[in-house]
């Protein structure tokens, strides 16, 4: 494992998320089974710490880690809306099918609509964990008119 990486590095989990240096990434829902392997590789991507719940200002994007005992995913959504900067994306990750916490594909997409989010992707970001991108509706259009 390398101690500097490379946006472009392919090994480093994160390199799918489109994560820039720089970028300030707040996560919610972290408990002692979210993959560190991940966390550790956005960080040395953005070269910024994740900052918590607790942060009160604009974040580039969100990290949400949601599993099905964790209540209400559509308030989920808006509360990450809270702090992001416009154009910003939320990173939602889900337990995989098969996995404790697994929350079906539909629960996501009718909660992201509800919240006002577009489900722009869909990939495996860790050995556990199912990566869903949204976006707010300038986000996903921006650069049309």
């Amino acid at each position: 494992m390398s101690a500097t990486a490379d946006p472009a590095d392919k090994s480093n989990p994160a390199s799918k998320l489109g994560f820039e240096p720089g970028q300030i990434v707040q996560e919610i829902g972290f408990d002692e089974d979210t993959d560190q392997e991940l966390r550790e590789g956005i960080e040395e991507i953005t070269g910024e710490e994740l900052v918590d719940e607790d942060y009160d200002d604009v974040a580039d994007a969100v990290l949400l880690w949601h599993r099905e005992e964790d209540g209400d995913l559509t308030d989920a959504l808006v509360d990450t809306l809270e702090y992001l900067a416009e154009g910003g994306v939320v990173w939602l990750l889900t337990p995989k099918k098969g996995r404790d916490g697994y929350v079906e594909s539909h629960e996501i997409a009718d909660a992201a609509k509800t919240a006002g989010l577009s489900q722009t992707s869909s990939i495996s970001v860790a050995k556990d964990w199912a990566g869903t991108k949204l976006a707010t509706p300038k986000a996903a259009k921006s650069g049309k008119r």
